[in-house]
C-alpha cells in the first residue's frame, strides 16, 4: 500500500474540492486508519482531512482533547466524520492557525465561535453535535480543506501572515 503524504501549499491539488463519500465499507475504513495513523504521527496535530494526502472525499479526522489552547473548553474527543457540513454558526473568534499542508506559516483567521455540525460515522450513521472555541474553528479549518480552500486564502489581513518559527 502506497504511504499516504502530506500535501504542501502550493501544490494544486489542495484546491481541489472533494466528493461526498457513498459507500462506507471496509477500504473506507482501513483508509481512515492510515490517515489517522498520519495525524497521531505529526507533532501537535489536532485535525487532518483526506485532500490533505491527495484523496478528495469528504473525510475529517479531528482530536483536540489534549490540547492547551486557550479556547479548548469543549472537545468531543477523537472523531472521525465523513461528509461533515456545518449547519448553524455564531460568534466571531480571531485565531492563529497553523496547517500540515502550509507548514512555514500561521495566520490570525476569523472563524465562528459556536458552530453545529451534521455528519456520517464510519457506518453511514448521521450524526449531530454542537460545539465551540478551539474544537470548533479545528472543524471549520479541516472542512474548509474538504471545499479546497486554505487557512492562508481566509486571513484577516495581509499582514496577519507570519512565518513559523523554528526552535533549536
Amino acid at each position: 500500500m502506497k504511504e499516504l503524504r502530506i500535501l504542501t501549499y502550493p501544490d494544486e491539488r489542495l484546491k481541489i474540492p472533494s466528493l461526498e463519500v457513498v459507500e462506507f465499507d471496509k477500504d473506507l475504513r482501513q483508509f481512515v486508519k492510515r490517515l489517522e495513523e498520519v495525524m497521531r504521527n505529526s507533532p501537535a496535530c489536532v485535525g487532518i482531512a483526506s485532500p490533505q494526502v491527495g484523496v478528495h472525499k469528504r473525510i475529517i479526522l479531528v482530536d483536540t482533547s489534549s490540547s492547551k489552547h486557550k479556547e479548548n473548553k469543549l472537545s468531543h474527543g477523537f472523531m472521525v466524520l465523513i461528509n461533515p457540513r456545518i449547519t448553524k454558526a455564531e460568534g466571531e473568534l480571531i485565531v492563529r492557525e497553523g496547517c500540515l499542508s502550509v507548514p512555514e506559516y500561521t495566520g490570525n483567521i476569523k472563524r465562528y465561535y459556536w458552530i453545529r455540525v451534521e455528519a456520517q460515522n464510519l457506518y453511514g450513521e448521521p450524526m449531530e453535535f454542537e460545539t465551540e472555541g478551539f474544537e470548533a474553528v479545528v472543524l471549520q479549518h479541516e472542512i474548509d480543506h474538504l471545499d479546497g480552500k486554505l487557512f492562508i486564502e481566509r486571513l484577516v489581513s495581509p499582514k496577519d501572515l507570519f512565518r513559523r518559527k523554528v526552535y533549536k
